[in-house]
C-alpha cells in the first residue's frame, strides 16, 4: 500500500467530458452528475483502508451535499486485476450494500483518472456551477480517525463556499490515502 497525498488544488481547472459505466446499470456523462450549485467526483475503491475508515461520513456527507443542489459521483479507476477486491462486481456490490445515494462509476481504461491526475483514494475534485475546480482536499480533518464531535467537515464547509461565492477556500489540506492502482504500461 503506497500512501499518497493529493496535488495543490489548480484553481479553475475544466475536466473535459466522460461517459462511464456504473454499478446500478447506466452510463454517466459528466453532464448527468453535474448539480446546479457545483459538483464533487471523488475517486475511491473498494479496498483501501482509507475509504473503508471514512465510508459512513462519505455517504452521510454525499447526502448533505445532494440537499445543497450539489452533484456526486465516485470513480474507481484501479487495476482489478492486481487488486480484484476492485472489480466492477465488487464495486457493484459495495454500492448496494452500502446504499450508495451517488453513481459508482467504473473507469475500466483510467483514462479519466490519468486526465484529472487522481492520485490517491480517496481523492475529491470539488467544482463550482461552470465547472471550475475549486476544492482538492480531504473530506475532514478526522483522516482514518473516528470523528469527533468537533471534527471540521472541510469538504461540506468547502462546497458550501462553493456554492454561495463560486470559490473555494485559498487554504486546503490534502487528502490522503492509497495510490491509485496502475496497470502496467
Amino acid at each position: 500500500m503506497a500512501l499518497k497525498q493529493t496535488p495543490i488544488c489548480d484553481f479553475g481547472w475544466t475536466p473535459r467530458g466522460f461517459t462511464l459505466p456504473a454499478t446500478d446499470g447506466r452510463s454517466y456523462s459528466l453532464d448527468d452528475i453535474r448539480g446546479e450549485n457545483g459538483t464533487v467526483v471523488m475517486f475511491i475503491c473498494n479496498h483501501c483502508p482509507y475509504v473503508l475508515a471514512v465510508l459512513d461520513r462519505l455517504i452521510d456527507d454525499a447526502r448533505a451535499l445532494q440537499e445543497m443542489g450539489i452533484g456526486v459521483a465516485a470513480i474507481c479507476s484501479n487495476d482489478a486485476t492486481t487488486h480484484p477486491d476492485d472489480s466492477f462486481e465488487n464495486m457493484a456490490r459495495m454500492a448496494r450494500e452500502h446504499g450508495f445515494p451517488f453513481p459508482y462509476l467504473h473507469d475500466d481504461s483510467q483514462a479519466v483518472a490519468r486526465e484529472w491526475r487522481a492520485a490517491c483514494t480517496p481523492d475529491f475534485f470539488g467544482f463550482n456551477a461552470a465547472m471550475e475546480l475549486q476544492y482538492r482536499g480531504r473530506l475532514d480533518d478526522a483522516g482514518k480517525g473516528a470523528a469527533g464531535p468537533d471534527t471540521r467537515r472541510e469538504l461540506i464547509e468547502a462546497m458550501r463556499m462553493v456554492r454561495d461565492s463560486r470559490e473555494g477556500p485559498r487554504e486546503q489540506t490534502p487528502s490522503m490515502g492509497c495510490s491509485i492502482k496502475w496497470k502496467a504500461a
